[in-house]
């Protein structure tokens, strides 16, 4: 399957590590002139030379900015007016027990993981509806359908995700713009490292430590381990190329499966 991005500019959000670096990687390599952001400018330029050396040849940009405010989100449009793709990745996570949860915290779980894409969404959306070409996709999570008791914000959070991308498909119906939710598994990130060692033996060897976080936590995982960022970045390649012109208004599952008793 070929696919050729040339041409085209795409912003990542969130995508100094993990799941968004792998994301502004894999698009870069199709051949996108990729925007990098996050919060501060050394962490951007840091990630962009980072990149930029994996990726010979590719075209990255530094678009600093916390697009959790008006004022960093002004930043980011400003380094980059115009997308042709749009790949809403930011987000928080992790565990705490559901009483404990404070309004604080619901209220930024909201605005981090919801209100963001929410954000990029109404400045980018018109452009591309203007050039009759896009593709915005925001990353959820299977929390989405099957909310951890630990996480109960967090699947909060994406599960609003799924119905932004719903509506914003219906605002750009006919227009040749595509909006999509991607549902990511738990992912193999070293944040994730972390949010697993806070639930299971922090002695335990990393192997053992993930078969038992993917057997007493996620036990809907079919593929039973910790999806890899590049996995992800591959369905985000596809969704934002012309291959995947009809896919809209979904919700594409890259999430090691669900036991059938629990699947959406």
């Amino acid at each position: 399957m070929l696919i050729d991005l040339s041409g085209r500019t795409a912003l990542v959000t969130g995508s100094t590590q993990g799941i968004g670096s792998a994301i502004a990687a894999g698009l870069a390599r199709a051949g996108a002139r990729v925007a990098v952001n996050g919060r501060s400018g050394d962490s951007v330029d840091a990630a962009v030379k980072r990149l930029s050396d994996a990726c010979a040849g590719a075209e990255f940009v530094a678009a600093p900015g916390d697009i959790s405010t008006d004022e960093g989100a002004a930043q980011v449009f400003d380094a980059v007016p115009d997308a042709d793709i749009l790949v809403n990745n930011l987000g928080v996570f992790g565990a705490e027990p559901a009483l404990d949860i404070t309004d604080a915290e619901w209220r930024r779980y909201f605005e981090v993981n919801v209100l963001t894409a929410v954000r990029m969404i109404r400045h980018y959306l018109p452009g591309m509806k203007d050039r009759s070409w896009g593709r915005i996709q925001n990353i959820a999570s299977d929390s989405a359908f099957v909310t951890p008791a630990e996480m109960i914000h967090y699947g909060m959070s994406r599960t609003a995700l799924l119905a932004v991308s719903r509506g914003f498909a219906k605002e750009a119906a006919g227009s040749g713009v595509t909006v999509n939710s991607v549902i990511a598994g738990p992912t193999h990130t070293g944040g994730v490292e972390d949010f697993v060692y806070e639930l299971v033996d922090r002695a335990l060897p990393w192997e053992e430590a993930q078969r038992k976080f993917m057997t007493e936590h996620r036990p809907q995982s079919l593929i039973q381990r910790l999806i890899e960022p590049e996995e992800i970045a591959h369905m985000v390649v596809y969704l934002s190329s012309p291959l995947a012109s009809a896919t809209t208004g979904g919700a594409v599952r890259v999430d090691g499966g669900y036991v059938d008793s629990i699947a959406p």
